[in-house]
């Protein structure tokens, strides 16, 4: 039995024996495809009729609680909570890619680059990478935010100055301890360019960490975006977003009684969705990507087989 296990591929055997490695991967990756179908739609929904305007207020009622003609209730502005949670997602979704991509994009190839080269460059970049990585993140969002102003990719901008040092410092360790190994020496024996030699040799074997990263690095990436959108900061004031959402929100919860009918109540729903949304989409990364980490890590590995 145990030899017919080990001649199985690895996907039938985890289907066999599932892990927790192999729950959090489903939970995570089930959570956030759901958002991203939900980002995706959004607009054909709203076209559908089944999704009010997100910047329409003067037609409905304000501080309504949720109802079957608004499933989320309304804010004291007369704002559909449930369209303008939903198109967060969106706006979510387009900040945290973009970010998480350009900090992709320029942290690996310094990495490698670092990693490989070593000397006065790898001391150079690792300095700046340092004092990066040791300044607090939405500190440092929330002051590039300010330089580059508001909109979808100034936002994405300000949100992954703060990730590529996490790139860099993963793909450069990396980097440094597999430039020694036989088959560097050898592509460099034979004359490969370093050109060569970083993106043939070394990039398939630096980047295998990368993906778990990505995935954490865009959970942490949503939460600072609702922060800078918590300040008032990053994306347009008419961009339905969470951290907006929840900020507009703290004025409904100092109201003891709705301004327009006077009844007494609290007005949690405007502060409710907005917030579960943020949290939903945090964990289903987050799971997403220490479901990643423990099926690449060859303990884990190890484990399954």
């Amino acid at each position: 039995m145990t030899t017919l296990k080990k001649s199985l591929p690895r996907i039938f055997r985890f289907s066999q024996s599932p892990s927790l490695s192999i729950v959090l991967l489903v939970i995570g990756l089930l959570i956030t495809v759901i958002f991203v179908a939900i980002a995706i739609f959004a607009p054909v929904m709203q076209s559908w009729g089944w999704l009010q305007n997100p910047l329409e207020s003067l037609s409905n009622p304000r501080l309504q609680p949720p109802s079957g003609e608004h499933w989320f209730g309304t804010t004291s502005e007369g704002y559909d909570v449930f369209s303008r949670t939903v198109f967060g997602s969106q706006a979510a979704l387009q900040v945290v890619l973009m970010a998480t991509v350009l900090s992709l994009i320029v942290g690996v190839p310094l990495g490698m680059v670092s990693g490989y080269l070593g000397g006065r460059v790898d001391q150079v970049l690792l300095f700046l990478m340092d004092a990066i990585y040791t300044l607090p993140r939405l500190l440092l969002s929330m002051t590039l935010a300010f330089v580059v102003g508001r909109g979808v990719f100034n936002a994405a901008i300000a949100v992954s100055i703060p990730y590529i040092a996490k790139y860099y410092r993963v793909v450069r360790n990396h980097t440094a301890s597999v430039k020694n190994e036989v088959f560097i020496e050898a592509a460099q024996a034979m004359g490969a360019s370093t050109g060569r030699v970083l993106w043939r040799y070394l990039f398939l074997n630096v980047i295998q960490n990368v993906p778990v990263l990505f995935t954490l690095n865009a959970a942490d990436a949503i939460l600072t975006l609702s922060g800078l959108g918590f300040l008032g900061l990053g994306l347009p004031e008419d961009t339905p977003e969470w951290g907006r959402s929840l900020k507009d929100a703290l004025s409904d919860l100092q109201l003891d009684l709705n301004p327009v009918t006077g009844e007494e109540g609290t007005f949690w729903w405007t502060t409710l969705f907005p917030g579960l949304a943020l949290t939903l989409m945090v964990v289903g990364l987050s799971l997403l990507g220490e479901g990643l980490s423990e099926l690449i890590d060859p303990r884990s590995r190890k484990e399954n087989q």
